[in-house]
C-alpha cells in the first residue's frame, strides 16, 4: 500500500541520515588522530615547536623547560636567521615573554604574583605548520585569561595577536597592565631606537639605553594621557619607572650582530616601551650584561568579561639602514 511505501521510504532516509552522521564523526576522529601523529613528539608532549619560514627558524613554547632553556620563560625560545646562526635571545630565557600582569596595587610584592604568567599553567597549541598559540586560562590571582597567536610569515616576519579577557573587577590604579620581556643575547649595542616628536611636529631618532635597571625605564606615547596611581608599597619595577622621553610612532628597533630586530605595533593605544641594561643577566663571557628590550600594554578601565586585543609584527632581517626600517613599518601599516 502507499502508506507502507511511505513508511519504508522514511525508514530508509533515517538510516541514511544516521549513517551520514556516523561517517562525519569517523572522518573527524580519523583526521584528529592523523594530525596528532603527524606532529613531532616535542610538539605534542613538550609544549613547544620549531617553526620555519624562508629566512627564519624559531622555537616557540609555553612555560616548559627544554635543554638549556629554563622553565617559566614562555614565548620565543630561540630565533635564528639564514644570515645569522646565533640566537637573538639569551638561550636560557626567551623573547616576547609574557612576564607580568600588574595594576597599581602592592600584589606584586609577592614575586609569585608578579611573575604569575610565568608560573601558572599555559597550554601550547599547534594550529598549522606556520602558526602556534599559547593559551592561559584564568590566572588564580589576577583573574584574567589570555591567548597569544604567533604566525611565521615569509620571508622574515612573526605576526602576533594577543587577546585577554578580564574576569574579575578588582584591578587597582585605574587600569590593567601586561608586560613582555625580550632578553637579548649580548649585543654590542644595548640600545633600542625609535622616533620621538620634535617641538615643531617633526620626527627625530631617539637612542634609548637606560643606565640602571628600574631607572627611567618606560617610554610612553606622546599622546598617552594615562598615569598610573601606584600604591606606596607597590613593587619597584620597570613598568613603574617612567621616562620623560615620549615616542612618536609605535615601533622600535635594536641591532644584533649583522641583523635588525624591529617590533611594530598596529596602534599606539596603551603601548609602552621598556628597557633594562641588565635584565638578561650576565653574558656568556661573564664580562658584560644582556639587555632587555621590553614592552607593555596598558588597558585603562578594563571591561570585565569582554575580550581586549592588540596586534604587532616582529621583523628580523639583515640590517640595511633606517630607511629600510621605516619601509617595513609602512608595509605593516598598509
Amino acid at each position: 500500500s502507499r502508506q507502507r511505501v511511505n513508511s519504508l521510504f522514511r525508514e530508509s532516509r533515517e538510516v541514511d541520515m544516521k549513517n551520514l552522521i556516523w561517517l562525519i564523526v569517523l572522518v573527524v576522529f580519523v583526521g584528529s588522530v592523523f594530525y596528532l601523529f603527524a606532529l613531532e613528539p616535542s610538539q605534542k608532549e613538550s609544549g613547544f615547536a620549531q617553526l620555519r619560514s624562508k629566512e627564519l627558524t624559531c622555537t616557540i613554547g609555553n612555560n616548559t623547560e627544554s635543554g638549556t632553556h629554563r622553565g617559566g620563560y614562555n614565548g620565543v625560545f630561540e630565533l635564528t636567521s639564514i644570515h645569522q646562526p646565533e640566537s637573538l635571545f639569551v638561550p636560557q630565557y626567551a623573547g616576547l615573554n609574557l612576564e607580568h600582569v600588574y595594576d597599581g596595587s602592592s600584589r606584586g610584592v609577592d614575586r609569585d604574583v608578579l611573575f604569575e604568567p610565568r608560573r601558572a599553567s599555559m597550554e601550547f597549541r599547534r594550529m598549522d605548520e606556520q602558526t602556534v598559540a599559547l593559551h592561559q586560562p584564568s590566572l588564580p590571582v589576577w583573574k584574567v585569561a589570555s591567548n597569544t597567536t604567533f604566525r611565521l610569515v615569509d620571508p622574515y616576519y612573526i605576526d602576533v595577536t594577543f587577546q585577554c579577557v578580564p574576569q574579575a573587577d578588582h584591578f587597582e590604579g585605574g587600569a590593567l597592565g601586561f608586560f613582555w620581556a625580550s632578553y637579548i643575547n649580548g649585543p654590542l649595542d644595548k640600545s633600542i631606537y625609535f622616533l620621538r616628536a620634535g617641538d615643531e611636529g617633526n620626527r627625530f631618532w631617539q637612542q634609548f639605553s637606560t643606565q640602571f635597571h628600574n631607572h627611567d625605564s618606560t617610554v610612553r606615547h606622546a599622546e598617552d594621557p594615562f598615569q598610573w596611581e601606584f600604591a606606596d608599597d607597590a613593587p619597584n619595577s620597570l613598568f613603574s619607572n617612567i621616562s620623560q622621553i615620549r615616542y612618536a610612532e609605535p615601533f622600535f628597533y635594536g641591532r644584533f650582530r649583522n641583523m635588525v630586530f624591529v617590533v611594530i605595533f598596529e596602534k599606539a593605544d596603551g603601548i609602552r616601551f621598556s628597557h633594562s641594561p641588565s635584565g638578561g643577566g650576565q653574558t656568556s663571557a661573564g664580562d658584560d650584561t644582556n639587555p632587555a628590550w621590553d614592552f607593555q600594554w596598558v588597558i585603562p578601565d578594563p571591561k570585565i568579561g569582554k575580550p581586549h586585543q592588540f596586534n604587532y609584527r616582529v621583523v628580523y632581517k639583515e640590517w640595511e639602514d633606517r630607511a629600510d626600517v621605516l619601509a617595513e613599518v609602512a608595509k605593516f601599516r598598509q
